[in-house]
């Protein structure tokens, strides 16, 4: 099978937050190192830093996913589609209506100015409902035969 139809068949989702420099950048990295053959991955914000958190960066390099060469991007840069899913996280009024056929908004508190422990257990529960998503994304698409058992 070529690459572009292994594309194809993967979901495609998007990870919304305002600055694009911590929870989004989290959760696409972890959805890429959980859901390689599930999704391909994309985060955004809808008004970007232009950076990414040093301590995302460090937290995520401590789990041994390597969040170095990601950079702070605007919706206008993630491509033009209808996306799969998209996950707002907690950016209330500033998420702009982006085309999805599902969507869900994930009420995380932003860490940019927590402690590192706190910062953390937001990591973690950003792990945890990024593997949760991938489960589901998984059971419905076998369900639907779009899965190889």
């Amino acid at each position: 099978m070529t690459s572009d139809a292994q594309d194809s068949r993967r979901a495609k989702v998007l990870f919304v937050c305002v600055e694009n420099s911590n929870r989004s950048q989290m959760a696409e990295a972890f959805a890429r190192h959980h859901g390689t053959d599930i999704v391909e991955a994309w985060s955004a914000g809808s008004r970007p830093s232009g950076k990414v958190n040093p301590m995302a960066v460090q937290i995520m390099s401590q789990r041994g996913i390597d969040m170095s060469g990601h950079r702070s991007k605007s919706l206008q840069e993630v491509p033009d589609i209808i996306w799969d899913w998209v996950i707002t996280m907690g950016c209330g009024d500033a998420c702009p209506f982006v085309r999805a056929k599902n969507r869900e908004d994930w009420a995380l508190p932003d860490p940019r100015d927590l402690p590192v422990e706190r910062f953390a257990l937001v990591c973690n529960e950003i792990e945890r409902r990024v593997i949760d998503l991938l489960r589901r994304i998984k059971e419905t698409k076998s369900a639907e035969g779009g899965s190889e058992s």
